[in-house]
């Protein structure tokens, strides 16, 4: 059931900031990100007709899916590796505390497990941010790599100080 509620909430996100996936401009981007700030807030002050940890819960799932939504914006405003570990990262973070505010309902050993199981998720999601962030750093590297054998390739000739650019003597 927790993953399903998580699924509809990122759903939800790309919902709300589904045109934003294609290229922008600065100006889009603004609009986007009031929209993502609009959108929280809507769901924010749904959460204060709530009482008690559903109200908790709730506020938990708003600013989880404003940090995804936002981190989605950046990963398609500015498409890189490292932006989409970002949306990785703001994910499991999300899920991670709106499963320990569920847990929070639970007492006893119940509650304990459902802490450990949250976490242990978390961290296996975490594992999963650092190797993408490791697997963007080695594109970066290779990309650098290729950029610097292509332009000592197409440097252009040398010249010494009795040679002109085409290569006759002066």
């Amino acid at each position: 059931m927790k993953q399903t509620f998580i699924s509809l909430a990122v759903a939800a996100c790309c919902a709300v900031t589904g045109s934003a996936f294609a290229a922008m401009n600065k100006d889009e981007y603004k609009a986007e990100k009031d929209k993502i700030e609009a959108a929280y807030k809507a769901d924010k002050a749904k959460c204060d007709a709530l009482k008690d940890n559903a109200k908790d819960i709730c506020k938990a799932e708003a600013k989880g899916k404003e940090k995804v939504a936002k981190a989605q914006l950046e990963a398609s405003y500015k498409p890189s590796p490292k932006h989409e570990a970002d949306v990785k990262k703001a994910q499991a973070d999300a899920d991670y505390d709106v499963a320990k505010e569920k847990c929070e309902d639970l007492k006893g050993k119940e509650q304990s497990a459902c802490k450990q199981e949250a976490k242990a998720a978390h961290e296996k999601a975490k594992g999963e941010v650092k190797a993408a962030k490791a697997e963007a750093k080695a594109v970066e590297k290779k990309v650098e790599a290729k950029d610097e054998k292509s332009s000592a390739m197409g440097a252009g000739p040398t010249t010494s100080p009795n040679t002109t650019t085409s290569g006759q003597k002066k």
